[in-house]
């Protein structure tokens, strides 16, 4: 037997528990992965609590928690390539994450994701970086963000806001980003001039550029976006990740599948680096996945949250 967080009803992080499950095994072409750490995205807690976002990701009950993992190959099933016994490995399969095991395809196309853990980087922070690292090169991208850009990024102190924020920079763009006032001091450590959400926004971006906003991309709702459009910023400029399929103004809807494949690599790079850093506000043990999960779901983290096993 094994361990995973299962929810066999939909709601708060009260519906998750840690349960006693059959052990995996590898099928053709998959490997299993013993995880050490998984890395949790507010996709995560939207899934176990919202039926309808769950039903777009085909998750049916009872259903395991979480996508991000990182941890070591402990088996390889026939035909599966690209990996050997003893690799340390992170990725992403939904809904498995949060397991002893997981259990992943390695073919091109399928579902599952899994990348080599470069030395130097911990499983820690691989465990963070498959959605957020791909999602925020993905609203990057959209925008096609350039040197000399002045962006707006919105929601910059959050998970993915981390990394954008980060990648921007590497960009040589000028970022401003949305925050609650208590990360201000966070968000200039990693190169952001801040600025208070809420009404009002317009006129403090204003103040902060004067020579306007060039492009902006909207990490939580639609708030930046909106912004952006009322300062002027053209629509093809602006792009969201959690505003429905058809967001404000004919602004770009994005996700982590849009960005281009060698996205983790290039993060992983500037990790060794020392260009990104990957701000990790608490790790917890699997058996606390109720705290870990009721912290990601305030949205008032700075950085990422990791639970252990």
């Amino acid at each position: 037997m094994s361990r995973a967080v299962i929810y066999e009803t939909f709601g708060g992080p009260e519906v998750l528990g840690l349960r006693e499950v059959p052990e995996p095994h590898v099928g053709p072409g998959e490997v299993r992965v013993r995880v050490v750490a998984a890395g949790l995205n507010p996709m995560d807690w939207l899934l176990s609590s919202m039926p309808e976002a769950a039903a777009q990701f085909g998750i049916t009950l009872p259903s395991g928690f979480g996508y991000d993992f990182a941890g070591t190959v402990d088996e390889i099933g026939a035909g599966a390539t690209g990996f050997a016994v003893g690799d340390r490995v992170y990725g992403g399969a939904q809904g498995k994450a949060a397991a002893d095991f997981v259990a992943v395809k390695t073919s091109a196309g399928a579902p599952d994701a899994l990348f080599h853990t470069p030395d130097g980087i911990s499983d820690e922070v691989a465990s963070t970086l498959p959605v957020a690292g791909t999602t925020a090169t993905a609203a990057l991208a959209a925008i096609g963000l350039r040197s000399g850009d002045t962006v707006l990024i919105g929601g910059a102190a959050g998970g993915v806001g981390i990394f954008a924020v980060q990648l921007a920079k590497l960009a040589d763009a000028t970022v401003i980003g949305t925050a609650s006032e208590g990360t201000f001091e966070f968000l200039r450590q990693l190169g952001a001039e801040p600025v208070a959400y809420g009404p009002g926004l317009a006129g403090r971006v204003r103040a902060l550029a004067p020579g306007g906003v060039t492009a902006a991309t909207d990490l939580f709702g639609t708030e930046t976006a909106e912004t952006a459009l009322a300062l002027g910023v053209p629509p093809e400029r602006i792009s969201t990740i959690a505003a429905g399929p058809t967001p404000p103004g004919g602004v770009r809807p994005t996700g982590g599948i849009d960005a281009p494949p060698d996205a983790l690599e290039r993060i992983t790079d500037a990790i060794l680096a020392g260009k990104i850093t990957v701000p990790v506000a608490a790790v917890f043990p699997i058996e606390q996945i109720h705290d870990a999960v009721t912290l990601q779901a305030g949205r008032h983290v700075h950085g990422k949250i990791v639970v252990t096993l």
